[in-house]
């Protein structure tokens, strides 16, 4: 077993972040090692990677699809990019055995990462309650062979599946209390933007809970004064920077405009990220 005292220290900032006072933490996801640069340069604390945007930056839909050893290879890049604590979208484990998942927990250490996203649900009905709490506790049992304090930020997608219409709000204390339970230091629940429920999750959990924000979301301050104390924006980032790239192709191609051009990063300030 390889262990990974190196990491400890970050992943002990790491958690620290999720109970600063007066502040949640705010992700903005990187899908590259650039996009990690330019979001701790833009003064971030931590930096979180989103399954979407590494996935179509190398070829792949979303949902499973990437292998991991391709999504570890570009964690690994991120990882060795910045000097900030690192969590990785793992989507649902990259496979379903449990020798699968233990690679995958053991690749994310070593690709230098503290902290890790596992959802309940990929395009399809969510696992059982008893199954994803298991696994839960799996992860939280290979990270500590590992020696690191691994945050384990458990998504459940009771509101953004739509699976749950009028019970949504009892399946996420349900689901929250078994992964706390099993290892899990916070909940994720993407798809849910009412800050009233926000405020009783918020306020029914036991750890911190994770908030997925975007055009026309609550702001930060807002989120956090309901209990808020995690916010990520998911894939957002890469799709912002993607249909820049389509604009910019767009002007180009069909009018010779070069305007899309004006505020363009340097050669130099970008070769400087890497210094």
């Amino acid at each position: 077993m390889t262990t990974h005292p190196e990491l400890e220290s970050k992943a002990l900032r790491f958690h620290e972040l999720h109970a600063v006072p007066h502040a949640p933490l705010v992700l903005v996801n990187a899908w590259d090692a650039a996009s990690a640069r330019m979001v701790e340069e833009a003064g971030a604390t931590a930096v979180a990677t989103s399954s979407s945007g590494v996935s179509w930056s190398l070829g792949y839909r979303d949902g499973d699809h990437l292998p991991r050893h391709l999504a570890m290879e570009a964690l690994a890049r991120i990882a060795k990019a910045t000097r900030l604590p690192v969590t990785a979208d793992i989507e649902t484990g990259y496979g379903r055995a449990d020798e699968e998942l233990q690679a995958t927990v053991r690749a994310v250490l070593d690709a230098g990462a503290v902290g890790i996203n596992i959802e309940d649900s990929a395009d399809q009905p969510l696992s059982e309650i008893t199954e994803q709490s298991r696994r839960i506790a799996l992860i939280r049992q290979t990270a500590e062979d590992a020696g690191v304090r691994l945050f384990i930020n458990a998504r459940t997608d009771t509101y953004w599946s739509g699976k749950f219409p009028d019970t949504a709000y009892e399946e996420t204390l349900r689901r929250a209390d078994a992964y706390q339970r099993a290892g899990a230091d916070g909940i994720f629940v993407p798809g849910l933007a009412d800050l009233h429920v926000l405020h009783e999750l918020s306020r029914r959990i036991g750890v911190p809970l994770n908030a997925l924000a975007g055009l026309g979301s609550p702001s930060p301050g807002e989120l956090h004064d309901v209990g808020v104390r995690r916010i990520s924006i998911g894939g957002s980032t890469a799709r912002a920077a993607y249909a820049k790239v389509s604009r910019l192709a767009m002007e180009v191609l069909g009018d010779g405009n070069w305007s899309g051009l004006a505020g363009s990063r340097s050669y130099a300030d970008m070769d400087a990220l890497f210094e």
